[in-house]
This record gives structure tokens, C-alpha cells and sequence, in this order.
């Protein structure tokens, strides 16, 4: 048997005291972090930027599927997903939990390894946060604070006619890795007996449990002296995402089905399912990759990056924001991505 430690048994201060004793800050502008009322830090002239998510078990997690160091992992990049999503570089993250009683410290432990491997792997310093009791299961709330030279960010609002429309990575990957967890769950819960067969998709399950932040696209600009004209994290689905952008930007767009960048994995992964995989990229969500456009004078240098994939253009509003598909017949972009207050 494993060993149990209550987390009653620590009290607050104790906790807090446990899971932040080896913090080691590495960033400059963290003057103080966590151990007073409040942390401090100073943006030497940068412009800051503070974005928060919430994470509630059962609605946007399921322990049963998911391990807690992946889920501590995932709740640092998330945040700093939306952080890179305005050209701005993380810097510091805030980590606050409501945690029910079935939750130990040995389990908390293992959540908070996540928290540091991703502060980690981003250089980010966890400067503060709170812990309280919950009735209603595990509940994670982070914010994250980055830094970004004056006027250098970039809004969801100010996509420009002619602009070219671009993703990182690939997508729909995340939403097939749930299919598969899904399915297996349901599995388990008819017939406790039954081992899980996730059939080795590692791919697509490791896009949803342990997703990563485009650190490198950010860095890419700087270096190639890119500023993008809008840009956004894709959270909720590329259609819901693409709308924002031109809604915000009052603009319509043309994207091109056979353009939308889908990796071999997720397609033969979801014809498994017996469904689309350019569904799952418009529609799945939680794929953390970059929507941006950036003027077409930028085209050479975006196209020579591997990782970046130009799907389409901005249009005037009258246009209408749609989609052409790999049979040339072209669809209104509707919004089906996932909506937490459903």
C-alpha cells in the first residue's frame, strides 16, 4: 500500500510551505515571490501581460483518464498558451486549488511535479497562490503574467484585408486522443474487468493529456523580425477561433480544407472513429496552436518555417468568413467548437 498523508494534517501555511519549499526563481523580474502577502516583480519598462483559466474537474478534466502530473503539467501551459498568443514571453504563474477531501498529499505532490516540469521547461517562476477546501471535487485555477516590449503585442482585432492566415503545428489531434479515453472509459465503467486498449495512440492521447505551448513561434518572430497583425491561441476549435479573429477584426476570410495542417497520426487515428479529421481540426478544441496572420509581405519568411502552415486569407466583411473544400465547393465557417457554459 502506498502511504497516505491527509492534507488536514499540514494545515494551510504547512501546505503551502511543503509545495513551494524548493522554488528556485529565474527570471530578473521576480524580486519576491511566494512567502509574503504578495509576490513582486518589475517589467524593466516592458508592457505586462495577465491572462487566468480555471480548470474544474468534471467539466474540463476527468481523473479518472487523467494522470494528476500531467494535469499540473497542463494547467502551467494553458496559461502561457495565451500568454504567447499576445507575442508576449511568460514570465511568472500563480497557482491556486480547491481540493476535496480524497485528494492526499502524496497525490498533490505528484500534481504540483507537473507544475514545476512545466515551469521548467518554459522558465517561468511560480511566484504565489492559494489552497482551499472544495466540495465539488479538484478545481485549479492559474494565472499566468509575461512580459512583451512596448507596443509589441498583438490583438485578436486587427487582422487587415489581404492578410494571410496561418496555424502552427497541426490540429484535431487533442479531440481524438479524448475519443479514444472516452471510449475506454465507458468501457471500464460497464465492465470493471476489462483492460483499457488505447490501441498505441500515443500521439493523438499524449496532444490532449501533455499539450505544449508554441514558445518557438514566439521566438521565431522575434528572430525573423515577424509581427504578426492578429493572433490567438486555439482553444475551443479553429472555426470558433477563425470567427473570433474576423468578427473582432471586422473582416471575413477564405481558408483552403486541403491547406489545414492534419498529422498522419490523427487521420488514421480518426477513421477509426469513422469521422472527419478536418472536423476534429475545425471543431475539436484544446489543440493549443497559434492562429495568426501577418501581412503578405511576410510570406517568404512564414512559409520557409516547417512548423507553420499558411491555410488562407483575409477578406473585406461583405465576403463572409468560409471555407473551400478539397472538392472546390465552398461552406459558410460555423462555430461547433466547445463551449464550456453548455
Amino acid at each position: 500500500m502506498s502511504e497516505r498523508t491527509e492534507i488536514s494534517d499540514l494545515g494551510e501555511f504547512g501546505l503551502i510551505t511543503h509545495l513551494t519549499k524548493n522554488i528556485e526563481l529565474q527570471n530578473a523580474s521576480s524580486l519576491l515571490g511566494v512567502g509574503d502577502d504578495a509576490a513582486v516583480i518589475d517589467h524593466f519598462g516592458k508592457q505586462t501581460v495577465v491572462t487566468t483559466d480555471l480548470l474544474l474537474e468534471g467539466i474540463h478534466f476527468d481523473l479518472m483518464y487523467t494522470p494528476l502530473k500531467h494535469l499540473g503539467y497542463k494547467s502551467i501551459v494553458v496559461n502561457l498558451s495565451d500568454v504567447y498568443a499576445m507575442n508576449a514571453i511568460p514570465t511568472q504563474v500563480t497557482v491556486s486549488l480547491g481540493i476535496s477531501n480524497r485528494v492526499s498529499l502524496e497525490a498533490l505532490n505528484e500534481f504540483y511535479e507537473g507544475v514545476y516540469a512545466a515551469c521548467r521547461h518554459y522558465g517561468v517562476d511560480l511566484i504565489g497562490g492559494d489552497t482551499t477546501s472544495s466540495q465539488k471535487g479538484f478545481v485549479i485555477s492559474v494565472t499566468a503574467i509575461g512580459e512583451v516590449a512596448p507596443d509589441q503585442f498583438v490583438k485578436r482585432s486587427t487582422a487587415q484585408k489581404g492578410d494571410l492566415i496561418c496555424v502552427s503545428g497541426d490540429l484535431g489531434a487533442a479531440y481524438i486522443g479524448l475519443l479514444f479515453l472516452e471510449r475506454e472509459k465507458k468501457i471500464f465503467i460497464e465492465s470493471p474487468g476489462v483492460q483499457p486498449d488505447l490501441e498505441q495512440e500515443t500521439y493523438v492521447i499524449g496532444r490532449l493529456l501533455k499539450p505544449e505551448a508554441r514558445k518557438d513561434i514566439i521566438e521565431f518572430f522575434s528572430e525573423a523580425e515577424i509581427l504578426p497583425t492578429s493572433m490567438m491561441d486555439i482553444s475551443d476549435g479553429l472555426s470558433s477561433e477563425l470567427l473570433h479573429i474576423c468578427q473582432q477584426s471586422n473582416m471575413g476570410c477564405v481558408v483552403y480544407e486541403d491547406k489545414i495542417p492534419v498529422a498522419e497520426e490523427s487521420r488514421m487515428a480518426a477513421f477509426k472513429f469513422e469521422i472527419d479529421p478536418t472536423a476534429c481540426a475545425l471543431s475539436g478544441g484544446e489543440d493549443y496552436e497559434l492562429l495568426f496572420t501577418v501581412a503578405q509581405a511576410d510570406y517568404e519568411k512564414v512559409s520557409a518555417n516547417a512548423a507553420i502552415s499558411i491555410i488562407g486569407y483575409i477578406t473585406e466583411a461583405s465576403e463572409g468568413s468560409t471555407i473551400i473544400t478539397k472538392g472546390g465547393s465552398k461552406h459558410n465557417i460555423t462555430a461547433q467548437g466547445w463551449n464550456p457554459l453548455k
